[in-house]
């Protein structure tokens, strides 16, 4: 991957890191031959940021606007300004809990993605570890996905499957699901930014 150009990505965050943290070393690694240019989180002294800094790679707060769930048009501009002026070619949604909508997407066609610990159609939305938990369900996982107009709805790009097991805690189980998660993410986006990845209505495929 040497002779190749790295792929410029922008990572959105609000938490601790842990999916940031993973990238930035498989891109350290050069198992993704991309490059963080700049992460962004909307919550102020935010773990993710501290994880930048400590590995020398730009980071900012940017306000996110008066609304709890969403960015404001004028916080969403704001965002798309900076990660262009990065040289963000893909965004990479690591924890970031906010949507996204119309404007934000179009700046970045096909080239937001996300990762969600379930398997998606299964248990959209917040804490779906407790959801697989609630259910009863023997297995879950964890997908990849591009990010549309809805809720964890957009095409996905890979799973992996998390078995549950008798004794789980919903700590228990997503702590297993955080560890492939770091191990799937990262595998993804190689295959999105080398062209591995084609995307033809709801379906994405292989090359």
């Amino acid at each position: 991957m040497s002779n190749v150009p790295k792929t410029g990505l922008g990572v959105l965050g609000s938490g601790k890191g842990s999916n940031f943290v993973a990238i930035a070393e498989a891109c350290a690694r050069n198992e993704l031959n991309a490059e963080v240019r700049l992460v962004i989180s909307d919550v102020p002294g935010a773990g993710i940021l501290e994880r930048a800094g400590e590995r020398n790679i730009p980071n900012r707060h940017l306000e996110p606007g008066p609304f709890r769930t969403k960015l404001s048009e004028e916080a969403e501009a704001a965002y798309v300004e900076a990660l262009r002026a990065a040289g963000a070619e893909w965004i990479v949604l690591a924890g970031f809990m906010r949507i996204l909508k119309g404007g934000f997407l179009r700046a970045f066609p096909l080239r937001v993605v996300n990762i969600h610990p379930s398997l998606l159609p299964s248990f959209p939305g917040l804490r779906a570890w407790q959801q697989a938990l609630d259910y009863g369900v023997k297995h879950t996982g964890v997908t990849v996905h591009l990010v549309d107009q809805g809720v964890d709805t957009g095409p996905i790009v890979s799973q992996a499957t998390v078995p549950v097991l008798d004794d789980d805690t919903p700590e228990r189980l997503h702590t297993r699901i955080q560890e492939v998660e770091h191990r799937l993410y990262p595998e993804a986006l190689q295959a999105l930014v080398s062209g591995g990845v084609r995307v033809r209505g709801r379906r994405s495929y292989r090359n």
